[in-house]
């Protein structure tokens, strides 16, 4: 498998899943981050394809105007709102917040914005540790925090955060401790929103293997470079070695259950994790 393969590919209508809720309507909103490229783009385009008001956000602008256009290109029942901004600032968060709650009854949190840096332990620039633990927990807490209170405010006081974790959060690979300690915390902030939520208000995680989506293209050199081999044997030996389905998930395929897990049919998934990673942690040879 070339590096060519492992391109983000463009989310079709057909490809959206279309799931009987009657919570998922116009009226009732999902705040999905990291909205202007891959998997948070498609939870965006899944959840307006459901019919669900979206606030899309991201610091990346031309991205997310990409992710509206895409949108009106499908012809989507859902609208989706671009609400630009940056999770390392509380100020744009507290915004963003604000900003999705007028356009609806805020519902839906699906905490998807991540990056990617590859270094070993003891060379690790902590500059980028902390800006990765920003982004990837700190801000889903703080969303999680604000959105509560408007999840609690809706017409029957329900809500659900999905949390886009990780094998990574099961089992660990070299040279990415900063993402490592991120999708485990995910999967400790999943657990504690569940603890505190009632049954009315859920969370859940999602954890996949690799994904085509830009954050993954973007490793494939960095990770040859770190372990001495070719890009090529770093798709197919260290990304799908271990898995016993031999190919990559796509970004609405991850989507689809960011919106499996939102919708009635997901109403006891609640601080649980879904793991598709085609047997990569559970199995061995």
């Amino acid at each position: 498998m070339s590096q060519t393969k492992v391109t983000a590919p463009t989310v079709d209508d057909d490809e959206i899943y279309r799931f009987p809720d009657d919570s998922f309507t116009d009226r009732n909103v999902c705040l999905v981050t990291g909205a202007a490229s891959g998997i948070g783009r498609a939870t965006a385009l899944a959840a307006a394809g459901n019919g669900l008001t979206v606030a899309a956000t991201d610091v990346d602008e031309d991205g997310l105007a990409g992710t509206v256009a895409r949108g009106e290109d499908l012809g989507l029942e859902g609208e989706i709102e671009p609400v630009p901004g940056d999770l390392t600032v509380d100020d744009d968060i507290e915004r963003i917040v604000d900003e999705a709650a007028q356009l609806g009854d805020l519902k839906y949190l699906a905490n998807v914005a991540g990056m990617q840096h590859i270094d070993p332990i003891d060379e690790f620039p902590m500059e980028t540790y902390d800006l990765m633990h920003r982004i990837m927990l700190r801000a889903p807490l703080y969303l999680s925090k604000l959105c509560l209170p408007h999840f609690r405010e809706t017409d029957d006081g329900q809500g659900c955060v999905g949390n886009m974790a990780s094998v990574h959060g099961h089992y660990v690979t070299s040279d990415k401790v900063a993402y490592n300690v991120s999708k485990f915390g995910l999967r400790g902030l999943t657990q504690s929103i569940a603890a505190e939520g009632e049954g009315q208000i859920r969370a859940f995680s999602l954890s996949t293997g690799y994904v085509k989506t830009p954050l993954v293209t973007a490793q494939l050199e960095d990770t040859a470079e770190q372990r001495g081999i070719s890009v090529d044997e770093v798709i197919e030996d260290v990304m799908l070695g271990q898995s016993r389905v031999t190919e990559m998930m796509e970004p609405i395929d991850v989507a689809n259950l960011f919106l499996l897990g939102f919708s009635d049919l997901g109403r006891h998934l609640d601080g649980g994790d879904l793991l598709f990673d085609g047997g990569m942690t559970l199995t061995y040879e």
